[in-house]
């Protein structure tokens, strides 16, 4: 079994948030949101970024399935440029837990800070992902969604190879940008290429 947690406070509606993509170069942030029973349990879910993709897409039906409810928040490049990262990943998450079809009573937040949602207790749990059961959820969705996303922008845009990296600083990503530009969902406000690849918007 991976040993983590299935909750913080015990008879209490908790929801697992975590989210995917701060590092990225490109495309939104994705966040989720999942409450899920006490008995819960599953021997491949962890914290997603241990995990092969097949078995991120596997737990990905199971969590939608047996989970008492998830949600997926995302917010654009273009909001993050605005109000950057760090402020982007809480407002996703503030967006998925705004879709929850039942009210949790506490949050489990994988990280170290977080701005307060309204009227809800919550816990910031560093590494959390790999704790908590519920955050584990919750970083899978995030994960896999957000993935499906750049796969979906790689059609339109193959020479950045986001089947391969989903938007996060590869080399072959920094080349590619020193050799066609910035397109419509890059972050313009992130450092798009290293001091080795410097670059003139």
């Amino acid at each position: 079994m991976n040993g983590l947690a299935s909750y913080l406070h015990k008879n209490t509606i908790e929801a697992g948030c975590d989210e995917a993509g701060r590092g990225c170069l490109a495309g939104p942030v994705f966040a989720s949101a999942v409450i899920l029973p006490e008995n819960f349990t599953h021997k491949l879910l962890n914290d997603s970024k241990k995990l092969s993709e097949k078995n991120r897409y596997l737990l990905r039906d199971v969590i939608e399935k047996e989970a008492i409810a998830w949600a997926v928040g995302i917010v654009s490049h273009t909001e993050i440029d605005q109000i950057n990262i760090l402020n982007a990943s809480f407002l996703a998450m503030h967006r998925a837990i705004e879709q929850l079809k039942i009210k949790p009573e506490h949050l489990l937040i994988d990280g170290n800070r977080f701005t307060p949602y309204p009227e809800i207790k919550h816990t910031c749990i560093v590494r959390g992902d790999g704790k908590y059961l519920s955050i584990a959820a919750a970083s899978v969705l995030a994960k896999t969604y957000r993935d499906d996303y750049m796969l979906s922008e790689h059609e339109k845009f193959p020479g950045y190879d986001w089947k391969n990296n989903k938007g996060y600083p590869t080399k072959k990503h920094r080349l590619a940008i020193r050799e066609y530009g910035i397109n419509s969902i890059h972050r313009k406000t992130f450092r798009l290429l290293s001091d080795q690849l410097e670059f003139k918007f």
